[in-house]
């Protein structure tokens, strides 16, 4: 039987970052969730990584819609920190990534061998649109890291997700986080939408945002404009909030009547305890709601 010939596919970028965030920024499960994605109709619901040679990887890619998904998948067979990544995917496929730092900038360069369903140009431009999206996110992430929740409810994705978004369900939910916890707007793709609640000195405040992605049962995701505050939205200039480009995530995953539900945000390091404690509270909440 002939053998295939090996064709190796080469991509790169150069991005305006230390070495030591953008390999944080590859290798942290965490953040590959954020990034891995060729185009705005797939994302990458969970990733796991042992990052040492023998370790195992796998990244799970999804189509927003739910119509496909695949588990890109392997085992890595090189690790120099800040250098050098070597792995053999699943299909026995390798690939090499190479990590050049240039002081405040870092080149990032893949060759990986080509399969032979699609052709060479195409899996070309899909690992650069995956690399720029990469490049997107590291420089454009100020100080936010992302932070993972999630939680099961026996109830299917129809009815989390409309316990979840409903007017009166979600301020029940959402309660936790605050009394008066309400929102206005809507929740269709692109529209902009206030997130509101009375502080601790009796003014109504909150987030200024926009529905980013709304694929009803499947994923929702809300990108964080600014800030309103006295009874104005501030989304531009100095006065803008650090949240202005912050992702709120959500992922429903149904089974056998249950559904798995997922949420991935991008927060300050200041509010990570809060988060921690109060996530989980909201998320039972939910749950309760849906169950009853």
């Amino acid at each position: 039987m002939a053998t295939l010939e090996k064709t190796l596919i080469t991509v790169e970028a150069t991005i305006h970052a230390p070495v030591e965030k953008v390999w944080q920024l590859w290798t942290d499960p965490k953040h590959i969730i954020h990034w891995n994605n060729a185009s705005d109709d797939w994302f990458t619901p969970s990733a796991e990584s042992d990052l040492r040679a023998g370790g195992k990887f796998v990244s799970r890619m999804e189509a927003k819609d739910g119509s496909q998904g695949f588990d890109f998948s392997g085992e890595y067979l090189t690790v120099k920190e800040h250098k050098q990544i070597e792995y053999r995917m699943a299909d026995d496929r390798e690939a090499r990534i190479s990590f050049v730092s240039k002081g405040e900038e870092t080149k990032v360069t893949e060759t990986f061998e080509a399969e032979h369903t699609n052709t060479i140009e195409l899996q070309r431009s899909g690992w650069q649109s995956i690399l720029n999206n990469f490049k997107k996110y590291v420089e454009t992430m100020k100080d936010m890291n992302p932070m993972h929740f999630e939680i099961s409810i026996n109830a299917n994705a129809e009815k989390v997700y409309k316990t979840l978004l409903g007017e009166k369900t979600y301020m029940e939910w959402t309660s936790v986080f605050n009394a008066t916890s309400h929102y206005e707007g809507s929740w269709e793709k692109g529209s902009k939408i206030l997130f509101l609640g009375i502080d601790h000195n009796g003014n109504m405040g909150g987030m200024v945002s926009r529905i980013k992605e709304n694929i009803p049962h499947k994923f929702v995701s809300i990108e964080h404009l600014g800030e309103f505050k006295d009874g104005k939205e501030i989304t531009s200039g100095p006065e803008v909030s650090d949240w202005a480009g912050a992702l709120e995530n959500y992922t429903f995953k149904e089974e056998r009547g249950k559904t798995l539900f997922s949420v991935d945000i991008d927060f300050n390091e200041q509010y990570k305890s809060y988060f921690e404690t109060m996530w989980p509270k909201a998320l039972n909440k939910l749950k309760e709601i849906c169950e009853r």
